[in-house]
């Protein structure tokens, strides 16, 4: 293979990594993903990209972008076409809302990962833990809500939406194999789970 021009600068355990590399392989661009952030540190032409310390960054070279939401935003409109960039604006910020609230369920489910996965028995805050599993359950209520009416977070496709989303379903379900009942939650992720592209670059162990 020719040297991909569509870089992904971050670490593989990352969410927000894990969202750019699969929407990447969904949209079967010619791409190469480059370890950077937490065990592997940021060098100087790491922070000139981007010096905020946070993952994921890329360059295509026609931008370099960060903040990973923005950067599949850009991924749809520049290399999606039509089918992942909804030509009808109401369309697309149905799909585009999902994003946004991706953002406040991220910041309630980071307690619980970091307990479970990345801190020791021991060291666990075990009410902090607890506190971020019911504001998931609580918050996954309303994608439970949506998907009885819409097949996707997206609506009748899966868009954007379920590409910001689909990492945390994944740790959700890791971690929480017999947690509420959110049958159509559970179904997204299944479905989610057969497609090639998240079962490698999403549906990998949590670390």
């Amino acid at each position: 293979m020719s040297d991909p021009f569509f870089t992904i600068w971050g670490r593989p355990n990352s969410h927000n990594v894990k969202k750019v590399t699969w929407f990447a392989a969904e949209l079967g661009l010619d791409f190469r993903r480059v370890d950077v952030g937490g065990s592997f540190g940021f060098s100087e032409e790491d922070l000139a990209r981007n010096p905020n310390r946070l993952v994921p960054t890329i360059g295509d070279g026609k931008v370099t972008l960060w903040e990973s939401n923005t950067i599949v935003r850009y991924m749809a409109a520049e290399y999606g076409g039509p089918r992942w960039y909804f030509t009808d604006p109401i369309d697309r910020a149905l799909a585009e809302r999902w994003m946004d609230w991706q953002a406040g369920y991220g910041a309630a489910q980071k307690d619980m990962y970091l307990g479970l996965v990345r801190m020791a028995a021991d060291q666990r805050d075990e009410a902090a833990i607890a506190a971020s599993r019911e504001a998931c359950a609580r918050q996954l209520g309303v994608l439970e809500a949506h998907l009885a009416q819409f097949a996707w977070l997206s609506g009748h496709q899966i868009g954007v939406g379920d590409i910001a989303m689909g990492p945390f379903l994944h740790s959700w379900f890791t971690l929480n194999p017999d947690g509420a009942a959110l049958p159509q939650v559970q179904d997204l992720y299944q479905r989610l789970l057969a497609r090639p592209a998240y079962a490698e670059h999403v549906a990998t162990a949590l670390s």
